[in-house]
């Protein structure tokens, strides 16, 4: 396998295209020090020229990645920070799908039951499984499902902390939380390089690949009924192999995409940002381009891993044993008379504390009796 640093040297040779970011992007703090490799701290097209041509894209930022290794295979802007819209909902489940009971049954506040944008349609009534707001979370983008889903883990404000320090765990450091559901808010970011990272972390969840892959599911209405919701991703069922996982749209962010698919034991992660129009044919041509390239080009970074959990270490050896206490000297222990004497001081100072009780006890009676006493 190729090197990164080949390719380095290639870029700084010309081989590679580099472009100026666009205004709206907030751009990696430093190329030297960007996750995953310096190159993806470029904010142009990052790929290895010896690979067959990649398609063109519109987005402002992408990653394709080989989900199985880790290695990003190419990239634009990777590190750029871009509103995420929806697929922030990622984030959201990746870090509440462990900490939430998905067969507690809950009932959705009137907080929830009206929040703006896509929604699943919440009403008031305990009738709702954890398990049925995940599935409308990641099928149809439920707003609504997203803040009911952030109530049940305690709040609004204990969501967006536990989301923001799985983000860090994961080291998706250009994303930061604002909401459970995306909506626009300032100070909301993520890149294509976090929302590829993140997903890649949700696909080893059995419970978040069914969630992303379902294409149709009941969903509970009042009254034992239901009704039939189904999935936003248009490549579910289109595209060989297609896992699921996010899609997401607002006027300010844009269009945005995380999408997973499997072909021969192999899976390959795109994400884009930023798309002013249809992204869907792009994210097939770079599935396409990724599953064609996977080890035939050099990798021009690496999906890194998550922080490690340090454990704390017990002491080798067994547990400490506490020092003996220090022996006396051979004098005192054998001696007497010094045992006699001691003895003697005790019992001196044992019948003065005595005496000075008694005195003190008589006292207090006194004054207790006679409030005239001086």
């Amino acid at each position: 396998m190729k090197h990164v640093a080949t390719v380095s040297a290639l870029a700084l040779a010309g081989g590679l295209t580099l472009v100026t970011p666009p205004a709206h992007a907030r751009p990696a703090s430093d190329d030297t020090t960007a996750i995953g490799g310096t190159l993806l701290g470029r904010h142009g097209l990052v790929v290895d020229p010896a690979s067959q041509a990649l398609p063109k894209s519109e987005a402002s930022a992408f990653v394709v990645a080989d989900a199985d290794t880790g290695q990003v295979l190419a990239a634009k802007d990777p590190h750029g920070r871009y509103l995420p819209a929806s697929t922030l909902k990622i984030l959201t489940a990746v870090t509440l799908i462990p900490r939430l009971d998905k067969n507690k049954i809950i009932k959705p506040s009137a907080d929830a039951c009206n929040v703006e944008g896509s929604a699943v349609g919440l009403t008031q009534h305990k009738i709702y499984k954890v398990d049925d707001l995940f599935r409308a979370l990641m099928m149809v983008s439920g707003n609504d499902a997203a803040v009911a889903l952030a109530e049940t883990n305690g709040g609004l404000a204990r969501t967006l902390a536990d989301m923001n320090a799985e983000a860090k765990r994961l080291q998706a450091l250009d994303t930061v939380a604002k909401t459970p559901n995306g909506l626009d808010k300032p100070g909301q970011s993520s890149s294509a390089y976090d929302l590829a990272l993140i997903a890649r972390a949700g696909l080893a969840n059995t419970d978040f690949r069914e969630y992303v892959g379902t294409k149709v599911a009941n969903f509970p209405a009042p009254g034992g009924k239901h009704y039939e919701m189904a999935n936003h991703n248009r490549l579910l069922g289109r595209y060989p192999g297609m896992i699921g996982v996010k899609n997401g749209w607002t006027t300010k962010a844009l269009g945005s995409f995380v999408g997973a698919a499997k072909r021969d034991g192999h899976t390959i992660i795109v994400s884009v940002m930023h798309h002013e129009g249809s992204f869907w044919e792009e994210v097939k041509e770079l599935l396409d381009w990724g599953f064609a390239s996977r080890g035939r080009v050099a990798a021009v970074g690496t999906l890194v891993g998550p922080v490690p959990q340090v454990k704390p270490t017990k002491p080798v050896g067994g547990p400490p044993v506490a020092a003996p206490a220090p022996a006396r000297p051979a004098a005192a222990q054998d001696s007497p008379v010094v045992g006699i004497g001691a003895l003697v001081v005790a019992v001196g100072l044992l019948g003065g504390v005595v005496w000075v009780v008694y005195g003190m006890r008589r006292r207090s009676r006194v004054r207790r009796e006679d409030p005239l006493e001086p």
